[in-house]
Parts: structure tokens; sequence; C-alpha cells
């Protein structure tokens, strides 16, 4: 599966590939932006870098960290890739109620595989399944950019908000895919919060909200067997979604405490809000994070 490239961009010595794909998984065509530091791109000395995934928070596209988040920065000191994929599908007719809602359909896949119709119909909005597997695989496997990176085995995951959440689950649902997880501000217990009861509720239905748990990280680091979780997670106080109960960031510590898991660091950062200005505070220290389990510190 071929990517096109459809601009390239001069970034902290290295270039920001803005891409697009046909996917399989989700059945439309899908939009992803890529980062190769100056290790990678060297006309002398190349090399395979690792790869750190970010996931982006509601209505956001590949473009907004990508321009505002700042991880391009450090990624291009410590020679780190990044990939950022979408947050849903885009379909050129849009389903029934996809662009209703900010927080619920379009821009907002909250990275599970939906099993209602019509989000589950015809590949649709199946997004868990497009990161862990088809992605990976299609640009790995790609014969222009998959030369660039070390690998499946080097890969770190990251994410904001939503995108936090996903970065989460992903990494709990998978041991071993992932070499370490970060997050910014993510929704920690969607099965307990107003964003989550909404996604899940569309994308799952409420006859089965047991089933909800395999989604949510709280629920899911319960039963963690992975060893030491390398798991960083930043909260702002001054994070009116914090403040609304929307993230949840102290139940996932309450769960990994009753369940013996060690290595989760939550920070509670004083002041800061749910934006980027928040992220790009922060940004390098999260890249620090990934490269640190990548091997590259």
């Amino acid at each position: 599966m071929a990517f096109t490239t459809n601009k390239a961009i001069a970034s902290f010595g290295g270039k920001l590939f803005k891409l697009s794909h046909q996917s399989t998984t989700t059945g439309t065509p899908m939009a992803v932006n890529l980062y190769l530091p100056p290790a990678a791109l060297s006309s002398t000395n190349p090399c395979k870098v690792p790869l750190l995934i970010y996931l982006s928070g509601l209505t956001c596209t590949p473009e907004n960290c990508s321009e505002k988040g700042f991880f391009q920065h450090r990624a291009s000191q410590l020679g780190l890739a990044i990939l950022y994929p979408d947050t849903s599908p885009r379909h050129p007719i849009p389903l029934p109620g996809e662009t209703d809602a900010w927080d619920f359909g379009a821009g907002a896949g909250f990275y599970v595989d939906a099993t209602q119709p019509p989000w589950n119909d015809e590949g649709g909005y199946r997004m868990e399944s497009y990161i862990t597997r088809e992605l990976p695989q299609a640009l790995f496997s790609d014969a222009e950019y998959g030369r660039y990176l070390q690998g499946a085995e080097r890969v770190s995951i990251t994410g904001h908000s939503m995108g936090g959440h996903g970065a989460l689950t992903l990494y709990l649902k998978n041991p071993g895919m992932y070499q370490s997880v970060s997050a910014f501000a993510p929704i920690a217990n969607p099965s307990r919060c107003p964003w989550g009861e909404k996604a899940f509720s569309g994308y799952f239905g409420t006859e089965d909200r047991e089933g909800w748990k395999r989604h949510d990280a709280t629920e899911l680091v319960r039963g963690w067997k992975g060893g030491d979780l390398k798991a960083l997670v930043d909260v702002g106080t001054g994070d009116d979604f914090y403040k609304q109960g929307q993230l949840l960031p102290e139940n996932l510590e309450e769960a990994a405490r009753e369940a013996g898991v060690k290595g989760l660091t939550v920070r509670y950062q004083e002041g800061y809000d749910h934006s980027y200005y928040f992220m790009a505070s922060f940004a390098d220290e999260h890249v620090e994070h990934a490269a640190k389990h990548l091997g590259l510190l």
C-alpha cells in the first residue's frame, strides 16, 4: 500500500512529510504526517531511527500537533521519527450524525473498533485496528519511508486528551508492542466521564457497559502483567476539563496502586490548561521519555 506524498516541509533540520493513503480498515482515504529527523536523512551517514506515534485529541487532524506541539524540536536532536495519524475516518459523504457534534463521530474516533451501526459498517470506525495494525504495517513495509525506520519492535506511543486515552489503552492492551507510553491530559477513565460515556454509548451501545472496561485505561491497568509500566502522564491543574471531571487521572493512579503496578508517573503541572501551550511546554520531556526506552538516551 503506497503513500502519496502531498508535501515535504523542512523542520528542525529534518522533514515533515504530509502523506495520505487509502485505508482498507476504515474504507476511506486517511491523512497522516511523518517527521523524519536529520539522522535519518543525512546524505553522508544516514541511519535508521525508532518511531514515536502521537495520537491527537478531539477535533484534531495530523496538522495540529505537528504545527503546534513542538515534538520535532527534541526528536530532531535525539534521532527519533514521529508519526501523526488522524483521529477518525473522513467519509466523503458523512454518515448520519457523523458531523453533528465535535465530541463524537468525525474527529472523535476514540481509537476503538466500533461494534454498533452505522459506525462499524464497511470498515468504518475501526481506529484501534488502523493504529495498531494497518498503519504501522503499511509504513514499515513502504518502499519510500520504511527504509528510514528501525521497525515494529522500536516504537513508543504518546497522545493528548482523547489521544492520551488511546495511547494508554493501546499500550495496556498490547504488552510489548510499544516500548513506553506517555500522555498529556488523558481521558483516563472514559467509562466514568461524560465524553467517554457518550462515545462508548454510540460506538458500543449501552447494553454491555461492562464491556466498556476493555477500552478504559483505569480498568485495564488493574490486569496489567507487563512489568514496569514505563508510563508518564502530565495534567494541568488549570485545565477546565480536568476540573469538570472529564479526565480523572486520580482514578488511574488509584487503580495502579491497588493492583500493585509500578512505573506510572503522574505529574500535576500547576496552572497549565488543556491547550498546545501546555503540551509544547513539556513536549521535550515526553520525547525524552520515549527516547530513553527506545535506547537513544
